[in-house]
Parts: structure tokens; sequence; C-alpha cells
């Protein structure tokens, strides 16, 4: 069966962020965030203007404390003219007050906020009174493993806490008439974010909402595989029809996830080039054992455009057909070539592990170490290894919840500090980084021979 690959975008409201617009027929808008120290202010700005270079539209800064606000103050005045900023806050409503009176939008995860709803929805519309002032968006950010307790107790981590999460913030604003909100529920699985998106969007259609969406897969990874599973996540959503803007979340420089966030953006936006033209073909086969094996044929002559294609196409039919066999036709590559991507796209879909997973978050100013150095130092240790999920975080905001998926974790706990993770439980804490490598290996080791 020969598969016609469509396309009908969503119909969302409109957001304004300073000078752009996103949502409605608006274009999807790419983003990223900088892994600077925000109070390095030199070092931030110039990061921005890279960013801005490559394309960059909106562009997002950790923002942990009010002198992180001060600082912001100063970049924003120096990229103003540029792309609208957006302060990233955690654990502190207080911060998301002052950020909001400085930038063009902030970033809020509703885990972090009280347990008692009455306080939630006093503190939720105190920040909206201001963002109403100031003409301020707000993002409203939910991970995978950073619900709040009370949303734990009830649902647990799960696509219904998400889901959950967000509504409840939702709910406030529409009391509240406020609707400059973009929302975003994001997790390192890829099968846990599409799925927890498309439960979003059906549950809000439901309460006559329908506001514009960030897409992005957590903690993707580095090199080809980061932008694999970006793809396939954020690939299948965006063939629904889902999505307004969307971040690439590498384990890099920030101005590296532009291009790839563009080409997806790009790939699903003409409709009247690749993928009507004949030169992609996408067809279920079915096997004797009674599954599906998606065959994908593509003539692109571009190896990283082609693998970000078929990534961002396969995905969804694997799930959708139920497949776990993926073929690749494209005779401008090896066979082996093709083999070695279609593995790739089929452990980046959860649908088959065939080597060591790597969860790494992209870095940002929490960061106390150099992070893709230790990606690569891990990885070199542990490649020999298969079926594990490997985290590599950080800090402490990201790692351990947002690696819930992980089988162990390696989490940044203070300059030049780790701490080691088997699952969620944190086995050694606060070791020196020189010897966080050697001890994972340990770890690993004791529970192979138990």
């Amino acid at each position: 069966m020969q598969i016609k690959l469509t396309y009908d975008r969503r119909k969302t409201s409109t957001v304004q962020v300073g000078n752009i617009f996103l949502g409605s027929d608006y274009p999807i808008r790419v983003q990223t965030m900088a892994n600077t120290d925000t109070n390095d202010i030199d070092a931030s700005v110039d990061q921005a203007r890279r960013c801005i270079e490559a394309g960059a539209e909106l562009l997002r800064f950790t923002t942990q404390g009010l002198k992180e606000v001060e600082s912001l103050k100063e970049i924003h005045a120096q990229v103003l003219t540029a792309v609208p900023l957006v302060a990233d806050i955690h654990f502190n409503s207080e911060v998301a007050d002052a950020a909001a009176q400085v930038v063009e939008a902030v970033r809020i995860n509703p885990g972090n906020y009280s347990k008692d709803p009455a306080k939630i929805e006093e503190r939720f519309t105190h920040l909206l009174d201001i963002c109403r002032a100031h003409e301020t968006a707000i993002r409203i950010g939910v991970n995978h493993g950073s619900l709040s307790p009370r949303m734990m107790e009830k649902y647990g981590d799960t696509p219904e806490g998400m889901v959950e999460s967000v509504m409840e913030f939702l709910r406030i604003a529409a009391e509240q008439e406020f609707e400059n909100i973009v929302i975003s529920v994001k997790a390192s699985n890829t099968r846990v974010m599409v799925d927890t998106v498309r439960m979003l969007v059906k549950t809000m259609r439901k309460e006559h909402m329908a506001y514009p969406l960030h897409l992005g897969v957590t903690e993707a990874g580095e090199g080809e595989d980061g932008r694999i599973k970006s793809a396939v996540g954020i690939g299948a959503l965006l063939a629904d029809g889902i999505g307004d803007t969307i971040r690439v979340s590498l384990s890099e420089a920030p101005e590296n996830e532009i291009p790839v966030a563009q080409e997806l953006v790009d790939y699903f936006a003409d409709e009247d080039s690749i993928r009507y033209d004949g030169s992609v073909v996408a067809e279920v086969l079915d096997n004797i054992g009674g599954s599906a094996e998606i065959r994908y044929t593509s003539y692109e002559d571009n190896w990283e455009t082609f693998a970000l294609q078929a990534a961002a196409e396969c995905g969804r039919l694997l799930w959708e057909f139920k497949a776990t066999e993926l073929t690749l036709v494209n005779p401008n590559f090896s066979e082996t070539r093709l083999n070695f991507l279609s593995k790739d796209i089929l452990q980046a879909a959860r649908v088959r592990i065939y080597k060591t997973e790597y969860i790494s978050c992209p870095s940002c100013g929490r960061t106390l170490f150099n992070l893709e150095e230790t990606i690569h130092k891990v990885k070199e240790a542990t490649s020999h290894l298969t079926g594990l999920k490997i985290a590599i975080m950080g800090c402490i905001v990201n790692g351990p919840g947002e690696m819930a998926d992980a089988d162990y974790g390696y989490v940044g706990a203070g300059r030049d500090r780790i701490s080691l993770y088997r699952g969620k439980e944190c086995i050694l804490k606060n070791i020196p980084q020189e010897e966080a490598v050697e001890k994972l290996l340990e770890l690993i080791e004791q529970d192979k021979q138990h």
C-alpha cells in the first residue's frame, strides 16, 4: 500500500512575541536557547548574534534569579532590534514576575509552582497581570519527569499528568481572558512526546482552546543521533499539522540547532516540492509475521537532508502502522549506510533498540562543566554496551527528573562535581568529575554481575 504524504496545518490563535507573530497562518518559527552564563553579558551577546545570524527567530536565556534578570536587561538592550528574548524560569515565581517586565516572553514550568491550587491561581494571576501590562507572552512548558508532586501523586509520570499540568494553568488564563500563551510538552522519549502533544491538542479542542504549540524533543543528544531523534518526534507532529514554533535541542553550540530546525520547517511548509512531486515514496508492506514493514524511497542526494526527511516521515509511519521493520531505498547511498540509518530511526522511534542510547541535555547557563567534552568521554567508555539508556545532564534542573527514562544518569551537582544515578536513585553524590566516568562504568559492571 502506497502512502500519500499529506499536510494540513492545525488552526490556532495568534500570539505576539515582541516583533513577531506565531500560530494561525504565520510561519513556523525556529528558536534556540543560549548556553552561556547569563551573567557573562559579553559572551551572551556574542552567542546571541551568532544564533541570529544562523536564523534564530526567538532566543531563550536561563534566568535563575534576580541577578540574571538584570543581566538579561543589558543583553536585551544590545540585541533588542534583532529577535525577541525569552527568560527561562525555574523554581521562583518572583523571578518570572521581574523578567516579564524586561523581555518579550517568559517560560514557566507548572511543576515548580505551589502544591496548593489556590496559591497557584493567586501567583499565576499576578504574573498574567504583569504580562498583560507589559505585552509579554508566556510559554507554559511541561517536561516529562518534572511534574509537581501533586500531579505525580494523582497521575504518575504520564502523558495524562503532563496534559493536566498544562490545562490547570490554561483554565486560569481563560478565566482571566489572557490569550498570549504558547504551550510545550516535551520528553526525551519520542513516543511519550508525540502521544502527549496529541492528547493535549484533543483536550484543548474539547475545552474550546486553540493555543499555539512549541515542539521539541528534550535531551535529544548530539551529532546525527540527536538530529534523527529530534526529526522523528518533531516530524511526526509537523506531519499532523501540529506545531507553530520548534527547537531542536542538541548538545552542541546553539547556533547548530537552527539549520536543522529550519530544514524540518521548510520540508513540511513547501507543499509543492518534495513531498508531492513523486521523488519520495512511502509504502507499507505486509510481512509473513503479521507485523508491517515501511519501505521509504527517496532520490535526495544530500545525506544530511535525506536523513532528516526520512526520520521525520518514517517515525509516524512506524507508529501509525505498528511496523517493526524499516527499509530505506536511495540509489545515491550505499546499502550499508542506509541500513545503519534505518536502525537509528527505529531506535529513535523506540521500535527497536540496537545500541546504547544517550540522553543528553543541550546545555545552558546552569551547566557547570564542559558538556560536549563529557558526552564524548562517556560515549567512548560505554559505546560497546547495548540496550542501555545513559543520561548526561548538565544540572539538577534537568536531571534527575527529566532523565526519568534512563537506566543510568551522570548529573552535574556543582562546578566540576558529578552525581551518578541508577534510574531515579542517586548512588554516588558530588564526586569529582575526573572520577565520574570510571565510577559510572564500575556501577554498570556491578549491576551486570547481579
